[in-house]
């Protein structure tokens, strides 16, 4: 099965102002990373390639935070409680926003906010993608060991095709990306291409 129109999916994970402007909570987090990699540059040739082959462009975003998040829960995570502290993603804010050079056009879809990780607990990215009977997924946005990975492994679980792109994602250092890609990727994604190898394999 190859890269069609009638069975690819590009992912697009947590396209938001606090990770890919400058000015966002959590941009000088991951700069050096995503400048080193030219992340906005490969995100949108990754996104502009998928739709001129006629993909489906899914957005999987994180949860934005509302006053009194984690506030009753049982079990929130550090991380969560981090990023509740940060105001992280903030509903109604500029942070909270998807980039301007990643904005939703007719016909892709933005599914369920996730709250942990993984875009496909506890949202209907699996329901929808089955809709246009999807088999194969893309796999780009933000950041390269959590969203992305976990996203990753459950598309996996779930029978998924899952691909890569190396540099249309950062992480916050050099060891967490190698970790994303040299380590974990490949016990869960199907192909690990760069931008550049995957426009290839595309227009093959």
């Amino acid at each position: 099965m190859s890269y069609e129109a009638s069975n690819t999916a590009i992912l697009l994970i947590d396209p938001y102002n606090d990770f890919l402007s400058e000015g966002g909570k959590l941009y000088e987090r991951s700069k050096e990373v995503a400048q080193e990699v030219n992340l906005l540059q490969n995100l949108a040739g990754v996104l502009n390639a998928g739709r001129a082959k006629g993909f489906k462009v899914f957005f999987v975003p994180h949860h934005r935070y509302e006053e009194g998040d984690y506030v009753h829960w049982e079990h929130p995570t550090p991380y969560q409680l981090a990023s509740a502290a940060r105001k992280t993603f903030a509903k109604g804010t500029w942070g909270g926003t998807f980039h301007d050079d990643f904005q939703p056009k007719e016909g892709d879809i933005t599914v369920h906010e996730h709250w942990g990780s993984s875009g496909f607990a506890n949202t209907d990215l699996d329901f929808q993608l089955k809709q246009f009977k999807i088999r194969r997924v893309i796999l780009i946005g933000l950041l390269a060991n959590t969203c992305i990975e976990v996203t990753g492994r459950f598309a996996m679980e779930l029978g998924y095709h899952v691909t890569l792109v190396k540099d249309a994602t950062a992480a916050y250092s050099h060891e967490a990306m190698h970790a994303a890609h040299h380590t974990n990727g490949p016990t869960y994604a199907h192909a690990i291409f760069t931008t550049e190898e995957l426009l290839k394999e595309l227009e093959a």
